[in-house]
């Protein structure tokens, strides 16, 4: 058994809020978790552009008797994202070995921190609803949104050749949610069944018109008198997070970093002394783009 030393104990610290920090990121995520994630462990930075590929058009060809097969040579579409965002929280710990006894200070530094990258990646990701053009918008902005909207949106996406066994998504604010789940027809039992059960008693929407639906804090709004809320109806492959590593800190720099990943997602936690506040400083910080993949498969849902 190795001898505890000041390097090991401070390796465990970082490990120990590395592995705390991205399920609660994953946790306050909602546009994070239904998009295309392109997540590769391969070192990057700010300003690089990933290539995400994009399954090609194949077209079926009649063969009749006698006759050859046509040949097809299609090629990869590339949609093209820019790592473009840094984004980080720091904070700082006056007596970080107390972390080590107890577990759950962490938490209470950890959380807020993890929580403000979630919403940045959020309100990124929803800021795309302007550059889904491929499909007309649907429903009028200053006026609540209707079942005729909502089936108007999952028509949109199933002209645009959408699979119909690909999952398809919903994201509104908060008050657009409220309006959902008082639909006469999808909010009592005696008309919507089980579902209609739950959106009264537990207040979950769950599925409409072949929509999965969530909310968020941070569906976009324009304008001021009518305000129009920008909800995004889509699959997954119309938006895509392109995520990378950031390098590690120089050897005897005095910082130490830790990877935090989960799937295809990850952050860097880096832990560093500041002697001006006699605090160690913790900062959690990840590299990312956001952008459309498949135009034709989102529509902006307008209320």
């Amino acid at each position: 058994m190795g001898a505890i030393t000041s390097s090991n104990v401070a390796n465990a610290i970082v490990k120990l809020v590395a592995a705390d920090a991205l399920p609660a990121l994953m946790g306050n995520l909602v546009m994070g978790n239904l998009v295309n994630r392109d997540y590769e462990p391969a070192l990057a930075q700010a300003g690089d552009t990933i290539n995400v590929p994009i399954p090609p058009a194949m077209t079926a060809h009649n063969l009749t008797e006698g006759s050859t097969v046509l040949t097809q040579n299609p090629s990869l579409d590339n949609a093209q994202i820019v790592l473009n965002t840094h984004a980080e929280s720091t904070f700082l710990i006056p007596d970080v070995t107390k972390i080590l006894a107890v577990p759950d200070l962490l938490k209470l530094y950890m959380q807020p921190a993890v929580v403000a990258l979630a919403e940045k990646i959020e309100s990124d990701l929803l800021s795309l609803y302007g550059s889904l053009t491929a499909n007309t918008a649907v429903g009028t902005g200053g006026t609540a949104i209707t079942e005729a909207v909502v089936d108007s949106a999952e028509t949109a996406l199933f002209a645009a050749k959408v699979p119909p066994n690909v999952a398809k998504f919903l994201v509104v604010d908060p008050a657009t949610y409220s309006t959902l789940r008082q639909i006469p027809r999808f909010s009592e039992f005696n008309s919507a069944g089980e579902a209609g059960l739950r959106a009264l008693v537990d207040g979950a929407v769950g599925k409409m018109k072949d929509f999965y639906i969530f909310r968020s804090q941070f569906v976009n709004k324009t304008g001021t008198s009518p305000v129009t809320t920008h909800n995004v109806a889509f699959a997954r492959d119309a938006m895509g997070l392109v995520v990378r590593r950031l390098p590690r800190p120089l050897p005897g720099t005095g910082a130490i970093a830790e990877y935090a990943e989960l799937g295809s997602f990850g952050m860097r936690v880096t832990m560093s002394y500041q002697p001006n506040t006699l605090a160690q400083q913790f900062t959690v910080d990840v590299l990312y783009g956001t952008g459309v993949l498949r135009n034709s498969f989102g529509v902006q849902v307008n209320s």
